[in-house]
């Protein structure tokens, strides 16, 4: 009887070093992930250079190591299931894996060659551009690449398509323009705006073909047409803020349709954007006032236009006609008497431009006022032992 008994203990003690071996598997199921991270330059990556994250997708679960010296690196433990890895370098994503299963055994083999994957980007947008895509590379897309692929090829052959429309729009606007064809200037631009409404440069010259358009209009279509070239030179300023052309030519525009206050506003912009140009715009801007006859104000502008650039000798000249302008005559002598500075104003242009265009005007104003005019000019200033003012960038009007 108790041999029977011990044949019992001895068959509890098997049947519980059975049981403990048959259990420990469902505590140790777990697998590992290795593999080798090649740089774009084509060498191993270095130590801690590459850093993997494993994500498990079937339930929650992430895991992170980095590569070593070898560029190698790998990662025990992980529980059974299925993984995305990816490769992150200096905290980008540059590569990864879907679908990855763990499994019993040797490690899950996942590399990432980055240069191998640039030089696929590349012949995937060469046949992007091309269309071509060779048998190779079809075979080795996957599904969602090749639907990829030709919605870029397609993306890609619209957008070549509708860039020429917009660049024949465009030229055409340019070239009917040259031929003072403003109507058809407006036609065109106004093709390559509906083409393309983020380009300031369409907007500015649909904006000049209006206001070309509308000198050779009169009454309402004039109107029309400036007011279309204003809404115009809206739209590229919105788009082009730091632009002082646009100020500048939105200013002439505002004041050719009698808007002055709006017209110095934008002028006094442009100024500010652009200062060695500042004395162009207040110049043209008392050009503008004088044919409108607004002579006040074009005192001011040509004012501005020489505090500016005290070279600018156009505006000297004008200053010199402004304050003719408003000479007096004395009722006994018959006598005119001229406002301060005008004869230094005609004096100054010719110093700066004793051949200009205003230059036999200059000269005749000078002698109506009885003064000497002399056959050769040089600057005063020159002559100072103070420093010369510094040069300004000039432009042609």
């Amino acid at each position: 009887m108790k041999q029977i008994v011990r044949n019992l203990v001895g068959l509890s003690s098997v049947l519980t070093l059975f049981l403990g071996l048959s259990a420990s598997p469902a505590f140790s199921q777990t697998g590992a992930i290795e593999g080798k991270v090649i740089g774009p330059d084509g060498k191993p990556v270095g130590k801690d250079a590459a850093l993997i994250l494993i994500t498990r997708t079937d339930i929650k679960g992430n895991y992170k190591v980095k590569t070593n010296k070898k560029g190698e690196f790998f990662h025990a433990g992980l529980p059974l299931g299925t993984y995305d890895v990816a490769c992150e370098l200096d905290g980008k994503v540059v590569d990864s894996l879907k679908g990855v299963s763990v499994r019993l055994g040797d490690p899950v083999p996942v590399n990432f060659d980055l240069a191998q994957q640039a030089a696929r980007q590349q012949a995937m947008q060469k046949a992007a551009e091309t269309g071509q895509v060779t048998k190779e590379m079809e075979r080795d897309m996957t599904p969602e690449q090749k639907a990829a692929l030709e919605k870029q090829t397609k993306e890609r052959s619209e957008a070549m398509k509708k860039n020429k429309e917009l660049n024949d729009a465009f030229n055409g606007g340019m070239e009917a323009m040259k031929a003072n064809n403003f109507a058809a200037a407006v036609e065109s631009f106004e093709k390559a705006a509906v083409l393309d409404a983020t380009q300031h440069v369409i907007f500015g010259q649909l904006a000049d073909a209006y206001g070309a358009l509308a000198k050779t209009k009169t009454g309402a279509e004039k109107e029309a047409a400036n007011t279309k070239s204003l809404e115009n030179f809206q739209k590229a300023i919105t788009l082009k803020p730091d632009d002082a052309a646009y100020y500048n030519n939105y200013g002439l525009a505002l004041a050719r349709s009698g808007k002055f206050p709006e017209a110095q506003e934008n002028l006094n912009k442009a100024a500010q954007l652009d200062p060695p140009g500042a004395g162009r715009y207040f110049y043209n801007l008392g050009a503008l006032l004088v044919n409108a006859g607004q002579n006040e104000p074009a005192g001011v502008a040509f004012k501005k236009a020489i505090e500016a650039d005290p070279n600018y000798a156009d505006a000297h000249y004008q200053m010199g006609i402004y304050l003719t302008g408003k000479a007096q005559v004395d009722t006994k002598s018959g006598k005119m008497s001229f406002p301060e500075g005008t004869q230094a104003s005609f004096e100054k242009y010719l110093a700066l431009k004793p051949d200009g265009q205003f230059a036999a005007s200059a000269k005749g104003m000078i002698e109506t006022m009885g003064g000497t005019v002399q056959t050769t000019y040089t600057n005063p200033d020159a002559k100072k032992s103070a420093p010369a003012a510094p040069k300004t960038t000039k432009k042609k009007n």
